[in-house]
């Protein structure tokens, strides 16, 4: 149901750090059929949507694309990641749900890694989020709210996320919600990881797309 489209951002025209081409080569090597999309200012138009022309005004890349995540996966389908995941395992068991995602800890999903067919309920739900969004206030100051409260918080209240709990869940419209070990293994706070057989993707915090 999801199409093998890997879709990852890369704004601001600066060449990859040693660590996001570490993550890319594992692309390559584990889903070598996958087609690869990097959204960037060559095929995206960033005065689409005043949050994003805001936070790329500002040089906030990261917020940048918060959306553009968002827009690829609704319009094309596919699998989203940031370029500070490094992929462990092919992604091919996942392609059978409408959208998946994972936790990030017991009370936050990750956006690092996303799939979604095109035209999801849940992808396009988010994606409304940012219809009347500003990126910086009135009087010229921005709240650097990480884009995974957003996206759990609605999770929880129009699709029935249960929170507090790291456990496999299967939500409204075939939304898969997985443990953290398949997707985030790595601890924000501590660094530690701590890998399973389930562990699909490692999502390094890297901060490199920023």
């Amino acid at each position: 149901m999801i199409p093998k489209v890997l879709h990852f951002c890369w704004f601001g025209k600066t060449s990859y750090p040693d660590e996001v081409k570490k993550c890319l080569e594992s692309w390559d090597r584990l889903l070598p059929d996958y087609k690869k999309v990097i959204w960037n200012e060559e095929n995206f138009d960033i005065h689409s949507n005043l949050y994003v022309k805001q936070a790329y005004g500002a040089k906030k890349y990261a917020f940048v694309s918060d959306y553009v995540r968002l827009y690829a996966l609704f319009h094309y389908g596919g699998i989203y990641l940031d370029t500070d995941v490094e992929v462990v395992k092919n992604l091919d068991p996942f392609l059978e749900h409408a959208a998946f995602a994972g936790f990030e800890d017991e009370w936050v999903l990750s956006s690092a890694t996303l799939g979604a067919m095109k035209h999801h309920p849940w992808i396009a739900q988010l994606l409304d989020l940012y219809k009347n969004k500003v990126f910086i206030f009135d009087d010229g100051s921005w709240v650097p709210i990480p884009n995974v409260v957003p996206i759990t918080d609605l999770t929880e209240r129009n699709f029935g996320l249960k929170r507090g709990n790291d456990y496999y869940q299967v939500l409204k419209d075939n939304l898969h919600i997985y443990p953290r070990d398949y997707f985030s293994p790595k601890s924000f706070h501590s660094r530690k990881i701590t890998l399973t057989q389930n562990t699909h993707a490692i999502h390094h915090f890297n901060h490199s797309w920023a």
